[in-house]
């Protein structure tokens, strides 16, 4: 018969044996030691100098002084004396030092946390995964760092996602309280995309890059092209706003035709342009002016132009253009004016056009 238990080696009492109050204190000290093993750091090769009744260690390898050949085995600081708990497969230990729980699988101590979640069905997160959501977290940041070369890595970080077809969609879906505002990535088709809504039901291309020669479509960019279809007369000195009130485009309503004029539906930066084009019945001496005007009230500096001279061909032209930064609302509106003699600016070939372009 044995003389002690066996997993954690606890000497029994033994029949007719003296002074049985000694047997039964070792089991309880060696209970006392074993049982919710904590330790202080698993590090150490040689005793601490003032050891704590109940101090507890995983002696580290290469162990000196009296832990000599105790490699991995639990020190235990007890009665004044170091005693030896040689650790059995499959027991635990909390490292306080670390915060860490390990497990000895026989030859070694090893962290509970596996190095490797293969074939998982589902991850949580600080929430809970669902079979819409496999993969589900709950938390205020997340970092992804490169693997440093110092590390054995390559100092680089890529993060990949992969669709199975070019008709498929891949991408970021971008929410507030549950409600897509943007997505961003290649929906139906391999051009890069970026998406919003106001409603996460109908949405609108912000821009389009076509995987295939990188041009860059902006289809909601503010864009007009617009002319006038009839002779606008002015009197001679007399800035006139002139009757452009016709499209060729006109994306997002850019162009108020309505009222002559262009509005803006944001705040940027605005590329104008204007043609002019001066027509009498008869040969007169061609003194024309033409200018783009801000909120019907401020000359747009750069945008004046004047021709002088004769007007031999029934037709002279003059041309416009500048940029303008812009607020949302503003207006821009082309006049013209006639030095010397009244005239028309005339039908289709007198036009404004401009474009957001920062």
């Amino acid at each position: 018969m044995s003389d002690a238990t066996t997993h954690l080696l606890l000497p029994y009492i033994l029949a007719a044996q003296a002074q049985k109050h000694v047997t039964h204190n070792e089991a309880l000290r060696l209970l006392d030691g074993l049982v919710q093993l904590s330790v202080l750091d698993r590090d150490l090769t040689a005793p601490p100098g003032s050891p704590a009744d109940g101090d507890r260690y995983i002696v580290g390898s290469g162990a000196t002084g009296d832990w000599a050949t105790w490699d991995l085995n639990v020190a235990l600081w007890t009665d004044g004396a170091w005693l030896r708990l040689p650790p059995r497969a499959g027991w635990r230990v909390w490292i306080e030092d670390e915060n860490l729980l390990l497990v000895y699988d026989g030859s070694e101590w090893k962290s509970t946390t596996p190095a490797a979640l293969q074939n998982l069905v589902s991850v949580g997160v600080g929430t809970i995964a669902d079979a819409a959501n496999p993969f589900s977290a709950k938390l205020n940041a997340a970092l992804w760092t490169a693997r440093t070369v110092g590390e054995g890595g390559s100092g680089d970080l890529f993060y990949t996602m992969n669709k199975e077809a070019a008709g498929d969609d891949l991408g970021l879906t971008l929410q507030t309280a549950y409600v897509t505002k943007a997505l961003l990535g290649l929906f139906g088709s391999d051009k890069f995309r970026l998406a919003v809504s106001a409603d996460g039901s109908s949405f609108f291309d912000g821009f389009i890059v076509d995987n295939a020669n990188g041009v860059v479509d902006q289809p909601r960019l503010p864009r007009f092209k617009s002319f006038t279809n009839y002779d606008n007369y002015v009197a001679v000195d007399t800035w006139t706003k002139i009757g452009i009130n016709n499209t060729d485009y006109n994306d997002q309503g850019a162009f108020d035709a309505a009222n002559n004029r262009f509005v803006a539906a944001v705040a940027g930066t605005y590329l104008f342009g204007a043609t002019l084009l001066y027509k009498v019945n008869s040969s007169t001496t061609a003194r024309m002016r033409g200018r783009l005007v801000l909120n019907a009230a401020t000359e747009i500096r750069g945008t004046f132009g004047e021709i002088s001279g004769p007007h031999v061909s029934e037709a002279t032209a003059l041309w416009l253009q500048t940029m303008v930064p812009l607020n949302a609302g503003d207006t821009v509106e082309l006049q013209g004016a006639f030095r010397v003699a009244d005239g028309y600016f005339a039908a289709d070939h007198t036009s404004f056009w401009g474009a957001k372009v920062g």
